[in-house]
């Protein structure tokens, strides 16, 4: 067997050892040319990772197995693999043949006139709060954002951020005359985002849909007190808090809004962000 090894930032063929061991895999660093070239691919790191290589894993479609080594982990969370272990186990049942690959879906934000503008995102996208805490947390250092900087980002965020301006359209229905403020608009593909919050609990990879999550206005204490309650899916039972899924959404604003997508930077509305059933094939638990 030949493995293609992704090696994100702060790991290196040192990660690899473990899965060295007592393997007769022939090992090949970097994305391959075809997928002729490897049977399989690794990837050492956190979301941001995952997601600068979507585009060619979606073109290879080798089964590919998340090793948890990023400053966030929601995708290999949302795999049950959340730990190195996990995924060694993962990967030692793949060489043996246990079967234990299956397809997932992937979402997609294209951006409004301009189709060949087509973003991949594994997790969730969104828009508000998250975004500028997103923002806060990627110009901290690696090691800071590993321990606890998206919580570090969030609390000054919730003082400063005032709640921005959406037409949200789902499914194709029509469009809002007057854009609604809300704090924060997540679509998610998979349950996390910000390093375990469980931001969107009803959330499956391989549902065609996308959970939709808004956070209407509200004041600012009870902001505070609203997300230590997003890592437990309870925040669902808020009143300022909606809950639906969609397998398509157009997202307007009257200015220009940032969108986000597993902790990084994409583009700027307008958009439609929408489900690509089956895009992606991982190596999971049995």
């Amino acid at each position: 067997m030949r493995a293609a090894v992704i090696f994100g930032l702060g790991t290196s063929s040192a990660n690899l050892r473990s899965f060295r061991d007592d393997s007769s895999t022939e090992w090949i660093e970097g994305v391959p040319a075809s997928s002729n070239n490897a049977d399989a691919i690794l990837i050492f790191g956190g979301d941001g990772t995952i997601h600068r290589h979507l585009p060619a894993l979606v073109r290879l479609q080798l089964p590919v197995l998340v090793v948890p080594a990023g400053s966030g982990n929601d995708f290999a969370r949302a795999l049950h693999l959340n730990s190195v272990r996990d995924a060694l186990r993962a990967w030692r049942n793949f060489e043996s043949g246990a079967g234990n690959v299956r397809s997932i879906d992937l979402g997609t934000i294209t951006e409004r006139g301009n189709r060949e503008a087509k973003h991949y995102f594994c997790c969730v996208a969104g828009c508000g709060i998250d975004t500028a805490v997103a923002r806060k947390a990627n110009r901290m250092p690696r090691w800071l954002r590993r321990h606890g900087g998206y919580v570090l980002g969030l609390v000054p965020t919730i003082f400063q951020f005032s709640p921005i301006h959406l037409r949200i359209t789902a499914n194709g229905g029509i469009p809002a005359e007057t854009p609604r403020p809300l704090l924060l608009a997540a679509f998610a593909n998979a349950p996390y985002f910000g390093d375990g919050m469980h931001v969107a609990p009803r959330a499956l990879m391989d549902d065609g849909k996308l959970d939709l999550c808004m956070v209407n206005p509200l004041n600012r204490l009870k902001l505070l007190s609203l997300f230590p309650s997003v890592y437990f899916g309870r925040h669902l039972e808020l009143e300022e808090v909606e809950y639906s899924q969609s397998e398509r959404v157009f997202v307007d604003s009257p200015a220009p809004v940032e969108i986000y997508a597993d902790g990084e930077y994409v583009c700027e509305t307008p958009v439609e962000i929408r489900v690509e059933r089956g895009a992606l094939r991982v190596i999971a638990e049995t």
